[in-house]
């Protein structure tokens, strides 16, 4: 017999490939809108609040069609565990491509997130991903990262904080593309992203099997050991300190009700810095 937990964990799966789909036809439909605008039509485009993006590793758009009519959800009520952002905006940076290669492949990097919530300082090993850390070695220096929103949470079927989108929206992204990196982590066993794991956001949809190589800026930090299939770069490791602050982040919950929405903790990366350890 099937538990309930396992029952849970398979939806969780389901609704995950639905969104993977359903993000892959609004990239179609996005490009054909670009198209136009490029020949001269004027096309009005309304985005409501709820929207997710086309650069994430899952849309959290919700699936209704067979859904039983329900009241509404209630959003959670959770204080907020953080301070107020440090005064600054976002900077608008866009790249045509890939920044060259210039890190010490063979050398580990720290990534430090100097966030409203507290410092979350993440390992990354050149050797693993030399692709994905010298891009962030790159955008941090530029200060993309800086004054940018962690614009989402899921608290059930994944468990994971979703960042580095300038935009806030999970629709930003630097321009260009990476290529996926370190699929084959021994850490990856049994398709489970284990705790601790920071890892990157992108368009690949498991069942068309297009949208290889889309990995950009947004990235996710998992909180507690998520079934994910191994399709998303593993390129960094959370320090101790860093798991408490996101630990305080998971625990004030999410906006919605429904497990997956913007955090209810105000999570803005006041400045990320690189380094050689």
């Amino acid at each position: 017999m099937v538990s309930s937990d396992q029952r849970r964990r398979q939806l969780a799966r389901e609704k995950f490939l639905r969104q993977q789909q359903r993000r892959e036809s609004a990239r179609r439909k996005a490009r054909r809108r670009n198209a136009a605008i490029a020949a001269g039509v004027v096309v009005v485009v309304a985005i409501g609040a709820g929207a997710w993006a086309t650069d994430g590793f899952d849309s959290g758009s919700k699936d209704t069609a067979n859904a039983e009519p329900s009241a509404p959800p209630t959003p959670s009520k959770a204080p907020d565990p953080c301070d107020k952002p440090a005064k600054g905006k976002v900077a608008n940076l866009s790249y045509k491509k890939e920044p060259a290669l210039t890190i010490d492949k063979s050398a580990t990097y720290t990534l430090n997130l100097q966030t409203t919530c507290g410092d979350m300082p993440i390992t990354m090993e050149a050797s693993k991903a030399p692709h994905t850390v010298n891009s962030f070695d790159f955008l941090a220096n530029k200060g993309y990262f800086d004054h940018t929103k962690c614009h989402r949470l899921t608290t059930s079927g994944i468990y994971v904080l979703q960042c580095g989108d300038p935009k806030g929206t999970g629709a930003g992204g630097p321009g260009y593309t990476l290529p996926d990196e370190n699929l084959k982590d021994k850490r990856l066993k049994g398709n489970v992203y284990p705790a601790g794991t920071v890892a990157m956001a992108n368009q690949y949809n498991p069942q068309t099997k297009q949208g290889k190589n889309t990995g950009g800026s947004q990235f996710f930090l998992v909180y507690q050991d998520s079934q994910l299939p191994p399709y998303y770069t593993p390129f960094g490791t959370l320090s101790k300190d860093a798991m408490k602050v996101l630990t305080k982040i998971a625990k004030a919950g999410e906006n919605t009700g429904q497990g997956d929405g913007a955090p209810n903790a105000t999570v803005v990366i006041n400045k990320a810095t690189v380094r050689k350890s």
